[in-house]
């Protein structure tokens, strides 16, 4: 077709982005105040997809938003803004005419985005790059507006209580799973099938959270190397579904096909969104987004000196979210995500970021009380990674009302305890019953913490027992990237061995981190595969590596693996069945009506009352928390007691239990063994029983 066959006129500076009417027209809308001009790149050869077919200059500008609306262009017509404006890096200003600029509202992107150097912003003598970037920059797609059939289905707005999450990687978690067609592995239809879905549910998860999914841009450096940003945390446009996780050409209807077919098996979907910094990093980074747009609106700029960025990410840029565009960007594309793409809720990548206004974090900012008030946003779980790198970055706890955040001081404190380390009962007490000290000010309930011991950054819940040393020579980078304090321990080896002993031990914390998680109180965490013994090979930053690293091993003949998978079912059977273990307040220590005993009772190895002592003593942990088990229903009588006996020591203990009250117990749940069978079933009040070191057992009052 030719461009003289289009019917060009000044549109609307509403809504944003490229809007498709019901006549066929296309509006296009841009917010860019500080422009002199802007022109629409249109692309619609696909013969010659790098070859502008038609430039349009905006002909309409109200309150500081470029509009035109044209007619007589083909379906999945690809577009780009030029945009013309001062070069003044000194002032914050880098407009540049030779460089396509992505849409920020664009819903679809065509193709995989990849780094090119006609992208970048300077020459490497710091002047202004002229290339022409037009052939490799991320082009955006208009998509059509037709409606999407949920078909009846409904959110399944599971309570925070009630939740179990998972954090799991698109391709990742299904791109090795041969019950899989292997045409949908790594795809969001291979996470909506059936295998999926269904293994899934039968583990005991409710609420699966993806990580990133907006699309983002392959690092030049990466790519360099050979590498690609396999997580993808560097977000390049914040309403369009990840391309290269489709198995269709179609990633926006696959994705809502994805979530519609979660919410029918009354599974959540959670994404794991980034929205402190963007695909164009530092300074010379590329240029093909905000900082083509008004760089010194959307990012944190030195305060006295406008030419340099405030990096409170480590990522080379941070978005500015206080100021008025990008904080309404932001709004818009979480919205956005609730309503037409159908997800449940979000986790926040760096989200004290998020927070910051001019003068340092505050958890009353303008982001966070437009949330407070959003009809839609407010009503979703909203989940924040509570820090970043800048000054007063660390935020766990100070969060509002309505977040919940990853509770990093449960990780390590944990971490801590099995490891084995001294003087760490006290904190370890405090984070299994739900880390009142952190929450409680505010008044949150126990369920704003979810508590993790692994997550996709860092090691394997497998590599933690198994790796003193981060072992990240594969990104090329000489092993210095990655965290180098893991809290990690290899019982003796470092890395695979054939040591029997060995590996029945690290099988055992294993097992014993997996309970603990499960079994506290807040909302478990769980990392996509640390249910399989997965191992990345002592990789604790495994960001680019796309292949068997991060893939999860479905490996059916794995015996050890399955043992594994079948002691989480049985754990969060048995959390799902004790509304104990899921407490909507925190414990008091007051007595129980009828009981005479506290909601929760501390003992020592001997059955007896901690005291001071006991808390203090200078050596691992080993001791017994007995807690009031609340029945299912209200209308019914609170029914007994459940009791937990920890043993952090490499040897051996007697443990007796208490003489008052006088109950008998029944074992649920023996670390020792692979799935957590019982290795003792009962005793008797005073009774001592063994509990082997490094270990842990679950016992239920008999009434």
């Amino acid at each position: 077709m030719s461009s003289s066959s289009l019917s060009i006129s000044d549109g609307t500076p509403s809504p944003l982005g490229s809007t498709r009417s019901y006549g066929g027209s296309v509006n296009f809308a841009l917010v860019a105040p500080r422009a002199d001009a802007v022109d629409l790149c249109l692309f619609w050869d696909d013969a010659n997809p790098g070859e502008e077919s038609a430039r349009v200059r905006m002909s309409g500008k109200t309150l500081g938003v470029w509009h035109v609306e044209i007619d007589g262009l083909p379906r999945h017509c690809r577009y780009g803004f030029r945009l013309q404006g001062p070069w003044k890096p000194a002032d914050g200003h880098m407009f540049n005419h030779q460089k396509l600029i992505l849409d920020p509202y664009a819903k679809l992107v065509d193709g995989i985005s990849l780094h090119h150097n006609s992208m970048r912003c300077r020459m490497p003598n710091g002047k202004k790059d002229l290339t022409d970037s037009g052939a490799f920059a991320p082009k955006a797609v208009v998509i059509d507006s037709d409606p999407f059939d949920w078909q009846d289905t409904r959110r399944p707005e599971i309570p925070m209580g009630d939740c179990v999450f998972y954090e799991a990687h698109v391709k990742g978690l299904t791109f090795q799973n041969p019950d899989i067609p292997e045409e949908l592995r790594g795809t969001y239809a291979g996470l909506a099938h059936e295998a999926s879905l269904q293994y899934l549910k039968k583990l005991g998860i409710t609420s699966i959270q993806l990580l990133p999914v907006h699309h983002h841009l392959d690092d030049g450096f990466l790519l360099d190397r050979g590498l690609v940003n396999y997580w993808g945390y560097n977000t390049l446009a914040f309403f369009a579904p990840e391309y290269r996780y489709a198995a269709t050409d179609d990633p926006v209807t696959e994705f809502k096909e994805m979530v519609r077919a979660f919410h029918r098996e009354g599974l959540e979907v959670i994404l794991d969104v980034v929205y402190n910094h963007t695909a164009e990093t530092g300074i010379n980074g590329p240029t093909c987004l905000f900082r083509g747009i008004d760089n010194a609106a959307y990012y944190r700029t030195g305060t006295s000196d406008p030419g340099t960025y405030d990096d409170v990410t480590g990522c080379g840029n941070s978005v500015d979210i206080s100021q008025r565009d990008a904080m309404k960007l932001v709004l818009d594309s979480l919205r956005y995500w609730v309503t037409e793409m159908g997800v449940d809720g979000f986790r926040f990548d760096l989200a004290a970021t998020l927070g910051r206004d001019p003068k340092g974090f505050t958890n009353n900012s303008a982001f966070f009380r437009a949330v407070h008030q959003d009809p839609v946003l407010s009503n979703v779980k909203m989940i924040a990674e509570p820090w970043d790198i800048g000054l007063g970055g660390y935020q766990q706890g100070n969060f509002p009302i309505i977040w919940s955040e990853l509770n990093g001081k449960f990780r390590d404190c944990v971490r801590q305890f099995w490891r084995g380390d001294p003087k760490v009962v006290g904190e370890f007490a405090t984070r299994i019953t739900g880390s009142a000290d952190l929450f409680a000010h505010n008044g949150r309930p126990p369920t704003a913490s979810l508590n993790m011991i692994t997550s996709h950054d860092g090691f394997t819940l497998f590599d933690l027992v198994s790796y003193n040393h981060k072992h990240n020579e594969a990104n090329g980078e000489g092993n210095r990237d990655g965290d180098s304090h893991n809290l990690s321990y290899n019982h003796g080896v470092e890395g695979p061995t054939d040591d029997p002993e060995i590996m029945e031990i690290r099988k055992r914390q294993v097992r014993n981190f997996l309970t603990t998680l499960i079994c506290s109180q807040g909302v478990p965490f769980i990392t996509a595969g640390d249910e399989r013994l997965r191992t990345q090979g002592g990789s604790n930053n495994a960001y680019c590596q796309d292949n068997a690293i991060n893939w999860v091993n479905w490996d059916k003949e794995d015996a050890e693996a399955q043992s594994m998978n079948r002691l989480v079912r049985k754990l969060l059977d048995f959390r799902r069945a004790n509304p104990s273990l899921r407490k909507k307040r925190f414990f008091t220590g007051n007595k129980m009506n009828g009981t005479g005993l506290a909601d929760v009772t501390w003992l020592n190895i001997k059955g007896e009352p901690k005291g001071n002592s006991d808390w203090a003593v200078d050596k691992s942990g080993a001791f017994g928390m007995m807690i009031h088990r609340e029945a299912s229903f209200r209308r019914k009588p609170l029914s007994g007691f459940l009791l937990f006996v920890f043993n952090a020591r490499p040897e051996d203990i007697n443990f007796r239990f208490p003489q008052n009250p006088d109950f008998r117990w029944e074992c649920i749940v023996d670390t020792v063994d692979e799935e957590g069978e019982p290795t003792e079933e009962q005793a008797d009040p005073g009774q001592e029983i063994k509990v082997v070191g490094k270990s842990m057992q679950i016992w239920r009052e008999l009434g």
